[in-house]
């Protein structure tokens, strides 16, 4: 009787992890800048806990200035290396590729039927110059 129980059991937890483990969505391919934009994160939480330490007075102003400097500078390089990354992915804009209709504004890219002095959307003047 107690072999019994100990097989279901035993049988219950092997089923359940093998039917999880089976019905687990896909993980979500990494993306390339993904380590960086988490490293990025870690520097921005490190900048506020400095400016916290500094006020409560756990740092001097030297101590500061020097962390803060060191921080910025890789927060700083972080951020060119994830927006050399994105470029080649992010495609140009259409609306900065075509010319503007005689019924666009230039400003905020709202259509018109017909031209018109001034924008129904934004109210700035239709022509690139100002009234």
């Amino acid at each position: 009787m107690t072999l019994t129980a100990v097989l279901l059991a035993v049988g219950a937890i092997v089923y359940t992890l093998l039917v999880r483990e089976r019905d687990l969505a896909p993980a979500e391919p990494a993306s390339p800048a993904r380590h960086l934009e988490e490293r990025k994160a870690a520097v921005d939480d490190s900048l506020r806990d400095l400016q916290f330490e500094h006020r409560i007075g756990k740092l001097s102003d030297e101590d500061y200035q020097q962390t803060r400097q060191e921080l910025e500078r890789e927060l700083a390089a972080l951020s060119a290396e994830i927006e050399k990354l994105a470029a080649p992915v992010a495609a140009p804009s259409a609306r900065a590729e075509k010319p503007k209709a005689a019924g666009e504004c230039p400003n905020c890219g709202a259509r018109f039927a017909q031209p018109m002095k001034f924008c129904g959307e934004c109210g700035r003047p239709m022509s690139g110059e100002d009234a």
